[in-house]
């Protein structure tokens, strides 16, 4: 059974001027219930994760700092976000999100978290709409009660996983490698175990040519056996922050390529599912619901 990771909280109320789509965490579940991808019993409710794992990850000054709202303005506003506890209660839920969300993919080969993929979160910091680091929390984790021993993070969020290549950056058994517009957001980079910058205007056939290539040259010095797999839809060409030319069918065609890596080395994979930021929210969900189907076609 395909698991996801759903909360109403996960919809934080924003400024109506807000450029960030929340409204996408709603429409999403709603859309797939609608064409019949997945039924209720599909979506679990994550609760906010404990201290001990968001510690295992961020800093015990930072995250006092995030929890008693004591952020500077500075910190505040490299965030994105207005700072409150609601926001702060949604990060801890997204993460928890994600990590049972991993536990389901070691049972059942997959799982998906509505939201995360909170990769510009630093351990001391916040940036970018990231507060807390979901993808790098859900790699200790797994690390931590060796349920894995190698973890593979893909990203393919247009901006570049900054946060989670800071984190991992001395850490052996966590892979990350990003692939994100080269001009873009952030514009200072963090270093990858593998980083590819791609041009503004890339389009499908390119796009999906390098991404096969890059995947077998990871698979050439590091066997995962766990992926996750941040799955932004930024790249669209109808992206207000994206700059590159993708379809949805290239998106699709994208996912179908980390989705079948993990099936075919029979490596457990949990999805979140990143930015996007296009005008039309019908074409942000459009975008996400395509990789359930996928999930749906290759694993159930």
């Amino acid at each position: 059974m395909l698991k996801i990771a759903y909360s109403h909280i996960y919809k934080h109320p924003l400024p109506e001027n807000h450029r960030f789509p929340m409204e996408k965490y709603e429409l999403l579940p709603g859309q797939l219930l609608y064409e019949g991808i997945v039924k209720e019993e599909n979506f679990f409710e994550p609760k906010p994760i404990d201290e001990k794992w968001i510690l295992n990850t961020h800093t015990q000054e930072y995250w006092t700092k995030l929890k008693d709202l004591s952020l500077s303005k500075s910190e505040v506003r490299a965030t994105g976000f207005p700072l409150s506890k609601e926001l702060v209660n949604r990060e801890i839920t997204i993460l928890n999100g994600s990590v049972q969300a991993a536990e389901f993919a070691l049972k059942y080969g997959i799982a998906m978290n509505i939201a995360g993929g909170t990769h510009h979160a630093f351990a001391d910091k916040g940036e970018g709409f990231c507060l807390l680091n979901d993808i790098a929390v859900t790699a200790n984790y797994l690390l931590e009660n060796q349920f894995s021993k190698k973890v593979l993070v893909i990203d393919l969020d247009v901006h570049q996983g900054n946060g989670t290549a800071r984190i991992f950056a001395d850490n052996p058994d966590v892979f990350t490698f990003s692939m994100h517009g080269e001009k873009n957001y952030p514009m200072h980079k963090e270093v990858s175990d593998l980083d590819c910058a791609i041009s503004d205007g890339t389009g499908d056939r390119v796009y999906l040519t390098i991404l096969q290539s890059q995947l077998e040259n990871i698979l050439k010095d590091f066997l995962p056996d766990f992926i996750i797999y941040q799955a932004g839809v930024d790249v669209l060409e109808s992206d207000k922050l994206g700059r590159l030319a993708m379809s949805i069918e290239g998106v699709k065609n994208r996912d179908a390529s980390v989705l079948n890596l993990a099936r075919s080395l029979k490596v457990p994979i949990v999805c979140c599912m990143g930015g996007g930021y296009s005008p039309k929210i019908a074409a942000i969900v459009e975008a996400h619901t395509q990789v359930y189907r996928v999930a749906q076609d290759l694993y159930f």
